[in-house]
């Protein structure tokens, strides 16, 4: 019989709150029933298995994120302004959150991505900002693997104390997304063959 006041959505927020305190390689079932004392048989009523259980969580720390990158970005103009509000949300959210951010990283199975309502507007956000570019496919799926790569790269770097130089990180954060801006402009449009 559920505890009662145990959820679905009780868990995946307790595991996400774990996976920023401890680390997200830290949420597991046994970590989670002992936040609430129980057994980890009683999570089963709620979650089918710990991979459940983390999907639950990347698609939950997937909507936060877009809902912030989203709130930042509407109402700018496009180009230079809405990259850097985006590109500042996404460094912002993964920086404050580290194990949600981290969860936002695993596979998901992409039936569920499909399903999810965060993960098509992550899509709609991503790829509106980056056809004010003037980028069509598969331009614009190469666009956003850049982005993708370029902005975790950076923040895996700083959350590890890695930039050891005495450059001032921000500094060259805001280069970063000069450059990027710069070449989002100059894209090289991969040739089509028109009878194909």
């Amino acid at each position: 019989m559920p505890r009662a006041g145990l959820t679905p959505d009780r868990l995946v927020a307790a595991a996400a709150d774990l996976a920023d305190e401890a680390g997200y390689e830290h949420v597991t079932l046994s970590a989670l029933a002992r936040r609430f004392g129980v057994k980890d048989a009683s999570l089963y009523t709620h979650v089918r298995s710990l991979k459940d259980l983390r999907t639950r969580l990347a698609l939950l720390a997937g909507g936060e994120m877009i809902d912030r990158i989203a709130a930042a970005v509407e109402g700018r103009e496009a180009g230079r302004d809405t990259l850097a509000a985006f590109a500042g949300a996404y460094r912002a959210y993964a920086l404050e959150h580290p194990g949600r951010y981290a969860a936002t990283q695993i596979p998901v199975d992409q039936d569920l991505l499909a399903d999810s309502p965060a993960m098509r507007r992550t899509a709609d956000v991503t790829y509106g900002m980056l056809r004010a570019y003037g980028l069509e496919e598969p331009d614009l799926t190469d666009a956003v693997r850049l982005l993708r790569s370029t902005f975790h790269g950076y923040c895996a770097l700083e959350s590890n104390g890695a930039f050891g130089a005495p450059r001032d990180v921000q500094a060259s954060w805001d280069r970063s997304i000069d450059a990027l801006h710069a070449l989002l402009l100059t894209w090289p449009r991969e040739e089509r063959n028109p009878d194909a």
